[in-house]
C-alpha cells in the first residue's frame, strides 16, 4: 500500500496513523526498518519534525524502536494500551507546543520589560542562581518552569501567567518525555541557562524589543534541540547562524548581542 499525501490538519497524528496502518498490514514487518526520516518526509510532502513527532508517538505506544545512529525498527504491529487513547485526544505534538510558546512568551517577555521592578529581577535571579547550582538533574525542568511563569507574572495578569504555565506543561507529556530523551542533557541545559540570562538581561534593561528577540530565539533553539538527526547528516552546526531579525521602528533599542554557542553533540 503506497504512502499517501497528507492534509496540514493534525499532522503528526494523520502521519503516524498512516505509518501505524502499514506496520499493522505487514508493508513494515516486524524487525524490519522504516524508511529513514528524511525519506518519509520526501514521500509524505511534510517536514522532518512532523515525521519526527509521529515517529515519537509510534515508539510511546510501542510499535516501533527508535536506535540513534541506526534506524527505526518495527517490534510489533500493536501498541501497547496507554492512558489517553481510552479517555482523551492524544496531545499535542513537541513542536507544535514549542511554537505556540514562542508566539505568546516572546509578547510576554516584551511587556515584561516594561513593568519589571527591582524585585521582580531579583526573583528572576534567584531561579537562575538555582539553575545553576542544579546542573542537569531532574529539578532543572521545575526551575526551568518556574523562570518562564516568573517573566509572565511580571506582567499581573493571572490569566496569562497560568497560560504560560499550562503551556510549559505540555512537556511533561509521554510524546515531548520521550523525544527530550535523545537530547537533553548537561550541554543542552547550559545552552539553556544561558539563554535564559539573555532574556533575563533584555528584561533588566527595560529593552521590549530585545526581550522578545531573546525569547523567540531561546525557543526556537529549544525547538532546534530536538531536530537532530537520528544518525543523519547534519546541514549546519547548531546555533550557528542567526535567526530572522524582527522589522521594528528605527528608534527600537538593537536585541542583546548573540553569544557564540558551542557546537550541540
Amino acid at each position: 500500500m503506497p504512502l499517501k499525501a497528507v492534509e496540514p490538519r493534525r499532522l503528526y497524528r494523520q502521519i503516524a496513523e498512516q505509518l501505524r496502518e502499514l506496520i499493522n498490514n505487514g508493508e513494515y514487518p516486524v524487525g524490519g526498518r522504516l524508511p529513514s526520516e528524511r525519506e518519509l518526509a520526501d514521500s509524505l510532502g511534510v517536514s522532518r519534525p512532523s515525521v519526527r513527532e509521529a515517529l515519537i508517538a509510534l515508539e510511546v505506544e510501542g510499535l516501533v524502536r527508535i536506535n540513534v545512529g541506526s534506524g527505526i525498527y518495527v517490534l510489533g504491529t500493536s501498541g501497547r494500551r496507554i492512558p489517553w487513547r481510552r479517555t482523551a485526544e492524544p496531545p499535542e505534538g513537541p513542536f507544535e507546543v514549542l511554537h505556540a510558546r514562542e508566539i505568546v512568551e516572546a509578547s510576554v517577555a516584551d511587556e515584561a520589560a516594561r513593568r519589571a521592578t527591582p524585585q521582580h529581577l531579583r526573583d528572576l535571579d534567584a531561579i537562575l542562581d538555582r539553575m545553576e547550582r542544579h546542573g542537569a538533574d531532574s529539578g532543572w525542568i521545575e526551575l526551568d518552569r518556574e523562570f518562564h511563569v516568573a517573566i509572565a507574572a511580571i506582567i499581573e495578569n493571572g490569566v496569562l501567567a497560568r497560560f504560560v504555565g499550562q503551556l510549559f506543561d505540555q512537556r511533561i507529556n509521554p510524546y515531548f518525555a520521550q523525544l527530550a530523551s535523545y537530547f537533553e542533557n548537561a550541554l543542552t541545559w547550559r545552552q539553556a541557562l544561558d539563554e535564559h540570562r539573555v532574556i533575563r538581561d533584555a528584561i533588566a534593561a527595560a529593552d521590549p524589543r530585545g526581550a522578545r528577540v531573546a525569547m523567540k530565539r531561546h525557543l526556537k533553539l529549544s525547538a532546534e534541540r530536538f531536530t537532530r538527526g537520528f544518525g543523519e547528516p547534519i546541514a549546519a552546526p547548531f546555533g550557528t547562524g542567526p535567526m530572522p531579525a524582527e522589522r521594528g521602528p528605527a528608534t527600537d533599542p538593537q536585541p542583546p548581542p548573540k553569544t557564540t554557542r558551542r557546537k550541540h553533540r
